[in-house]
């Protein structure tokens, strides 16, 4: 068998595996999103894999550079990646995505054990920052009104081609009472 037909019998696999599964998504026909863990789960992570062109032969190209981990320090992000790798090196030359997927869920504890989470932008911000901030911080609570779509309709049924209101639209007539 050549490595494309490995490729297409394993994504037949996959997709008839974790159809329905919200953990699972194929973000092309090389490349797959695996989240480990709940959304709510603290140590929950999110593998992005990807097939070189002579996958299963070569190693898949595995990232933990999704935006989903970005609470994860680099030093668990490593240490995942290289347990993962000593996987992909076990199962070199075979369909190993599945295997990958279900080690990882197994593994989630023992992988995330020393996970501290990584803090926020927010909480790096010292506390003279937020002085000198606050007072753009209340600007920025304060929103514009929203328009209903009644009245945007309306609102677009007065502007020219260029989406300006005609001159005077908003003047007000003054009269003079005697």
């Amino acid at each position: 068998m050549t490595a494309n037909e490995d490729q297409e019998m394993e994504l037949e696999a996959l997709r008839s595996i974790y159809e329905g599964d919200d953990c699972f998504k194929e973000l092309n026909a090389v490349s797959f999103q695996f989240r480990i863990g709940d959304l709510d789960d603290s140590k929950s992570f999110l593998l992005e894999v990807s097939w070189p062109e002579s996958y299963p032969e070569t190693a898949p190209h595995i990232s933990l550079d999704a935006f989903f981990n970005n609470r994860i320090s680099l030093e668990t992000k490593q240490y995942i990646h290289s347990k993962l790798s000593e996987q992909v090196e076990a199962n070199l030359g075979t369909a190993m995505m599945y295997t990958l997927f279900e080690w990882a869920k197994e593994n989630q504890e023992t992988l995330m054990e020393n996970h501290q989470p990584v803090p926020s932008a927010v909480t790096l911000i010292s506390s003279s920052d937020v002085m000198n901030n606050s007072t753009t911080v209340s600007k920025k609570k304060e929103k514009k009104e929203q328009l209903t779509k009644a009245q945007k309709r309306k609102l677009i049924g007065r502007t020219d081609n260029k989406g300006e209101l005609p001159r005077g639209w908003n003047w007000v007539d003054v009269v003079k009472v005697s």
